[in-house]
């Protein structure tokens, strides 16, 4: 806790205050007051009645003038010594005074009084700015431009601020943190039971080489949605759509791509989305995105979890899976089954934007690498402002990020899934990431 803030000039060292008495007797000599010197104006002075009888002689009237004399002297010199000892007065300083950090505002002093927010899966707690860890170091332009794609298909809460949004998106770092402070109010993310510390996790976008036919080393078919998805909930499970004729036949001609990799095609269900190289039957390639869209609706089971659970592996990285899988090719389909849930996929092309743009997310907007996670839309509605603070061994994190995008193992108060982005570094530290989780919401005041 800061100590309490101290009147600049007010300190003084012992000589310093022996010298202002001095110059203090000097003003008051030169001014002839009969009164005592450096007496306050504020002070009472009261005189005490002294009963004294008649002398009759001189003699003894002198005595008496002397005695007079000598108290007076003894007042003024009592009266010096206490100014000189003693410390000036100070303006009343309050006893604590929190001191704001560098481009940091002090927390209201009514912080009190904003009311906590009830989500249908989280409770948000107003906190202070000063309570938000590395908020005046985050390079908040980075952030902006992922605000700006939320602002593409904004909720109606956040809508009023678009405008404002893309102005800022030319600021310097501080008129952004500036404006952040006038118009937004921190709210702590908590589970309704009152748990603030949560789990993050990290997710990708897989970048895969693959053919638009059936041909050596491409055999892993990808699919579309097939037409009956809506009339059978849950669809077929992977086993299923592996070995009954009933499910194949519903997939007949909804093949976009095949892959050479089965652990490649389960990456690309998990991760939602993927890039694809797309070698076409006339021997050119193309780039295309595959997004999400839809599922078998069977729940998600992790390959790596199958593998921990039973012993086999202590790295559950897909690096790890794919390694385990070379020594262990006839326990593939068991592994593969252990995942009931298929996702289906839209091929989209990728033009020069959308290349350093990441998939759309959930919301419906591009997501940006490192400055968009996926949440539970129960706790977070989707174009939230999230400042987010994770500790752990793979990376360090205290940054503003955009709530974006949502996934079936994405479920809980304080839950977050952070977009890596794309490529073989993207992937490890997708692949890697697993550490504690805190996170405040920045609400419009």
């Amino acid at each position: 806790m800061p100590s309490p803030l101290q009147e600049p000039g007010l300190e003084t060292t012992p000589g310093d205050r022996l010298a202002q008495g001095a110059r203090s007797f000097r003003s008051a000599s030169a001014a002839g007051g009969s009164s005592p010197f450096l007496r306050p104006e504020n002070m009472v002075h009261q005189m005490m009645p002294t009963n004294i009888n008649p002398a009759p002689r001189a003699s003894s009237n002198n005595s008496v003038m002397k005695r007079l004399l000598a108290r007076l002297a003894m007042v003024c010199i009592v009266g010096t010594l206490a100014a000189c000892t003693s410390a000036p007065l100070r303006p009343p300083v309050p006893p604590s005074v929190q001191v704001p950090l560098p481009g940091m505002r002090a927390a209201p002093a009514d912080l009190d009084r904003v009311a906590a927010l009830v989500q249908p899966r989280s409770r948000w707690v107003p906190a202070a700015w000063s309570d938000l860890p590395g908020f005046a170091e985050d390079s908040l332009f980075e952030a902006w431009n992922a605000w700006i794609r939320s602002c593409e298909r904004p909720v109606p809460v956040q809508a009023k601020l678009c405008s404002e949004v893309r102005r800022n998106s030319i600021a310097d770092p501080q008129e952004q943190r500036d404006w952040l402070q006038e118009r937004m109010q921190p709210y702590r993310v908590e589970s309704l039971q009152g748990e603030s510390a949560g789990l993050l996790t990290g997710y990708f976008e897989p970048v895969l080489e693959a053919s638009r036919v059936l041909a050596p080393g491409f055999t892993v078919p990808l699919y579309q949605a097939p037409a009956q998805l809506a009339q059978r909930k849950p669809w077929f499970s992977r086993k299923e759509i592996d070995t009954l004729p009933e499910a194949q036949a519903a997939l007949q001609g909804r093949v976009i791509g095949y892959l050479a990799d089965p652990v490649d095609a389960l990456i690309l269900q998990t991760q939602g989305s993927g890039r694809l190289r797309l070698e076409q039957p006339d021997g050119t390639s193309r780039w295309v995105r595959l997004a999400f869209a839809g599922s078998n609706e069977h729940p998600f089971r992790s390959a790596g979890r199958w593998l921990l659970d039973q012993g086999l592996v202590k790295d559950a990285s897909w690096a790890g899976i794919k390694a385990w899988l070379a020594n262990n090719p006839q326990r593939q389909q068991e592994l593969l089954w252990s995942n009931p849930r298929v996702v289906f996929f839209r091929e989209e092309r990728i033009d020069g934007n959308d290349a350093v743009w990441g998939p759309r997310g959930a919301q419906g907007v591009a997501l940006t690498p490192g400055r968009s996670i996926a949440v539970d839309p129960g706790s977070i509605p989707y174009g939230t402002p999230v400042w987010l603070a994770s500790q752990g061994t793979q990376v360090q994190l205290q940054k503003l990020v955009l709530a974006q995008d949502t996934g079936q193992a994405i479920t809980g108060a304080v839950r977050a899934d952070y977009f890596t982005g794309w490529g073989p570094q993207a992937a490890d530290l997708a692949g890697r990431l697993r550490q504690p989780l805190q996170m405040w919401v920045l609400w419009p005041k």
